[in-house]
């Protein structure tokens, strides 16, 4: 039986009518017998439903059992006269009731004077309470309805599901007369409230299916999309459910299933929030993602987590269900609406294609079925003719009917790949095209890799969107950068994306980048086998397919440079710049690393990644035109520093003498890893303080028409264990983030301390009363090393509770700087930088700089230790000691057992 034929067949064994019926005559108080009965109904329904029964028939059978019992219930009241009826609205009037969704009633009256019904309708509300029944209800006469409904859309399409649960049905039938479209909310008007109470309601979802916790009714795609399509075709052909606009060629057999087996399985997973939560619920929180996907049935596999199986399907369906809406609710203001309307002057393009109104549309029904490339030739000449605004309906449902002619053959051709390039090729809006190449399900049948990452995601705060709507979203911020508005604030990606000389390489990288993920093994490697198979296919040159696959394969590195090593180090910029080869292959990377960071996660991209890369970049680039075979030299670069900083604080006044007598405390590595100003600035802020027994701290944050960069923190004080771990306390008592901290000691056991702070926001902190506030709490916290706070205890945020990264620690030498580097990658916690600070102290670790990174629900901190003789650590019996402290204590502060 087809899905959407499927009609509700009442089911006495959840609910024995005349038994019930029996009972209540029988006894004295009608109370506890309705209770057992909705106790026995909720525990069956939950029973099958864990058992795997028919999700329509749970819900259907619910809102029977309850007509049932509101019927006998509305039989023990003595009303005073027959004018007065009890009508189901809303979800329930529908026939649909979850474990947990309200019952809302109408309880409808002829006569404008309710006084004589005042007893008998308090007495029947409250044994609906009496008995647990979660009611919401509403008392109007039929003039009332018709006023109220004339002035709320909400209150008119509330009226168009209705249903006589008891009374006369005259009253309903009246009702539907006084709000009929004739008399008020015409299909125009009813249809515009609808559209936009649409539009604002997707715009709260960012007008993406692709949430980490998606609403499943409100959110894109949902269950109100559906309801939505539903209302607009029930007011305009006067059906009673959306199955007959069938016949009306509102809709089709195939388009009627997708809803119907979208609306299904939202169900299921709308029952199981109800049932896990134990009350009305549609967010689909992390909380209780995993434990769904459990009881849905979804196994963890080798490949991927039942959890991401679970929400891979939950975002293909919601897509599918968005894509439809949109489509149906344009068919029917374009062929219902308008129809008969002067639609404009038309404009041909060909034979097969011609734009009205500014949309695109096929010249007659079996353009494709005829012509199957004109399936990519129509997203070709929307590229080709910009002012092509969007794509009619009925050519929307004519792709969707005829992507199926996409198969081996249809990939093969050579027109087809050559169509393809050209689009790539056209120097119009791209990604805009393959975006709607993707919506219409034309890419992911063209492109099978793009297909099979539809809908894929991972299970965790850092990717807060599918594989494919991240790759579609980084094409689109590349297209930015072409703009106006990337010119401002993405000024050098603009540039750059105006000098790459194809800019196709750029588009092939960004659709391919991540195509290899969820296969297993290195996603970077799998996607660069895969664009070299394209690339081969499609023509390009082997020079382009190289660049191709070296962007793809490397696609990671530079954000991973910028974010781990020290950028400071002239040795880590050249192993870099020899990877990089030229400074093409930079320029192309740069702009990829920036468009995919952007587009994994907004929070992503601060000021301070942005000075990060740009940092990278640009030392990159200068080793590069030097010529990688002509190393810089590290003394000449100390002594150029020193040089530089020397003339600074000359311009500023300060004793040449004080000024080498510092320096002379400072070993060269202070003058290697700092720039002359940061030198100039520590210096300058050390003499003026002079013998000043409390902490010197310094502060300079950038300016209003900085858009880079983070807060900088210098602190001067004396070497004592634990200073780390007590600034690290210190700042996060005040809500902020350290994302570097660079840790030197002179010789005089002073320490040079400079750290890169941002607020909660991933921004710097510009405003002079909070940079006094921060001032004053680090030189109140830090002036007695005998008392310096304990670990912060902050509430950790609900959705970091709910994943528990195990805590893992790599060790590695830095032998060119004789230090060691330690990477831990740990659950992110409140106080986490303050706890590893301690773990240093108690294993005799020296930290000498620090690179900070959050990414969703984990921390990839990268640190350079030393022991406490500022040697590497070489010890096993020590590296041990601080991997399994590190474990130990970061496990039980995220609940890892």
């Amino acid at each position: 039986m087809l899905l959407h034929h499927y009609r509700f067949t009442p089911d006495e064994s959840l609910l024995d009518v005349a038994a019930l019926r029996h009972e209540l005559k029988a006894g004295d108080s009608s109370i506890e017998p309705l209770r057992h009965s909705l106790a026995d109904i909720r525990e069956r329904l939950d029973a099958r439903f864990r058992n795997g029964a028919d999700i329509r028939d749970l819900i259907f059978g619910r809102a029977w059992c309850i007509d049932q019992l509101l019927s006998l219930i509305w039989e023990r009241i003595d009303w005073p006269t027959d004018n007065i009826a009890l009508l189901a609205v809303g979800g329930y009037g529908r026939g649909e009731l979850h474990p947990h969704s309200d019952i809302d009633l109408l309880i409808l009256l002829e006569e404008s004077d309710d006084t004589r019904w005042h007893e008998a309708l308090s007495a029947f509300i409250t044994l609906l309470w009496d008995i647990g029944l979660e009611i919401g209800h509403s008392v109007r006469t039929l003039d009332e309805c018709e006023r109220e409904a004339r002035n709320d859309v909400t209150v008119i399409t509330n009226l168009l599901e209705t249903r006589t649960i008891a009374g006369p049905k005259r009253l309903r039938d009246r009702m539907q007369t006084l709000t009929s479209p004739h008399r008020m909310w015409s299909d125009v008007d009813f249809f515009e409230a609808k559209w936009q109470e649409q539009l604002a309601r997707h715009e709260r979802f960012n007008n993406s299916e692709h949430h980490l916790e998606p609403n499943i009714k409100s959110s894109p795609g949902g269950l109100r999309d559906i309801q939505t399509v539903s209302w607009i075709a029930k007011r305009h052909f006067g059906a009673r459910a959306i199955e007959e606009t069938v016949a009306q060629g509102f809709i089709t057999d195939n388009e009627l299933r997708i809803i119907s087996q979208g609306r299904a399985f939202l169900w299921q997973i709308r029952y199981a929030l109800h049932l896990l939560a134990g009350r009305a619920e549609d967010r689909l929180l992390f909380d209780q993602q995993r434990a769904i996907a459990e009881l849905l049935g979804y196994r963890d596999t080798p490949e991927r987590l039942a959890v991401e199986q679970f929400m891979r399907r939950y975002y293909r369906i919601v897509t599918a269900l968005s894509e439809l809406n949109d489509m149906l609710l344009q068919h029917f203001e374009e062929a219902i609406l308008q129809q008969g309307q002067q639609q404009g002057t038309v404009q041909i393009l060909n034979r097969r294609f011609e734009v009205i109104g500014g949309d695109i549309r096929i010249r007659h029904p079996a353009v494709f079925k005829r012509r199957p490339s004109a399936l990519l030739e129509i997203f070709l000449l929307m590229a080709q003719h910009p002012g092509i605004e969007g794509v009619r309906a009925e050519t929307i449902r004519a792709i969707r009917d005829h992507r199926h002619l996409i198969d081996d053959a249809f990939r093969r051709d050579l027109r087809h790949r050559s169509l393809f390039m050209e689009l790539l090729r056209s120097g119009g809006n791209v990604p805009r095209q393959l975006g709607l190449m993707a919506r219409y399900g034309v890419l992911g049948k063209y492109l099978p890799s793009f297909g099979r990452i539809i809908g894929l995601m991972q299970h965790d705060l850092f990717h807060v969107y599918t594989v494919d709507a991240h790759t579609l979203r980084l094409l689109s911020v590349i297209q930015q950068f072409r703009s106006t508005d990337g010119e401002e604030h993405y000024p050098l990606c603009a540039q750059l994306t105006h000098q790459l000389p194809r800019l196709e390489v750029l588009w092939i990288a960004g659709l391919l980048h991540d195509i290899g993920k969820g296969r297993g093994g290195d996603h970077s490697l799998i996607g660069a086998e895969e664009a070299q198979i394209f690339c081969e296919q499609h023509g390009l040159s082997r020079r382009d397919t190289h660049l191709v696959c070296w962007l793809i394969e490397h696609h990671l590195l530079m954000s991973t440079t910028a974010q781990k090593r020290d950028i400071a180090d002239p040795d880590v910029i050249r192993e870099f710049a020899a990877t990089m080869h030229d400074e093409l292959h930079l320029d192309y990377l740069y702009v990829l690393t920036v468009a995919d960071i952007n587009a994994t996660n907004a929070s992503l991209w601060n000021g301070w990644r942005a000075a990060l890369l740009r940092q990278l970049h640009g030392e990159t680039r200068r080793v590069l035109r030097r010529g990688l075979e002509n190393p810089p030299d590290r003394g000449l670069w100390i002594e150029e520093t020193r040089d530089e900083a020397r003339a600074l604080l000359l311009g500023m006044g300060s004793d040449p003498q004080a000024v080498e007598s510092l320096w002379q405390t400072l070993g060269d590595d202070y003058f290697l890893y700092y720039s002359a100003s940061e030198i100039a600035w520590h210096t300058q802020g050390i003499l003026r303080a002079g013998d000043n027994v409390n902490p010197l701290v310094l502060i300079s944050a950038p300016t209003d028409d900085m858009t880079e960069g983070g807060t900088k923190v210098f602190i001067h004080t004396r070497a004592v264990n634990n200073l780390f771990a007590a600034t690290a306390a210190a700042m996060e008592q005040l809500g902020l983030s350290i994302h570097d901290a660079r840790i030197a000691t002179s010789s005089n056991e002073w320490t040079l301390n400079t750290f890169i702070i941002l607020d909660e926001h991933g921004e710097p902190i510009r405003e002079r009363g909070q940079l006094a506030a921060i001032h004053y709490h680090l030189v109140e916290e830090l002036d007695d090393p005998d008392d310096y706070p304990r670990i912060v205890s902050r509430h950790t945020p609900r959705q970091l509770k709910h994943f528990r990264v195990p805590t893992r620690v790599t060790i590695e030498q830095d032998d060119t700087n004789a230090r060691t580097m330690l990477e831990v990658i740990a659950a992110d916690r409140p106080g986490l930088l303050a706890r590893v600070g301690r773990i240093f102290m108690e294993c005799g670790v020296s930290l000498t700089a620090a690179k900070i990174a959050t990414l969703g629900e984990r921390v990839e901190d990268v640190f350079f230790i030393t022991d406490t003789e500022g040697q590497p650590l070489t010890d096993p019996a020590q590296q041990h000691q601080l991997h399994a402290r590190l474990c130990e204590v970061l496990d039980a502060q995220a609940g890892v057992t």
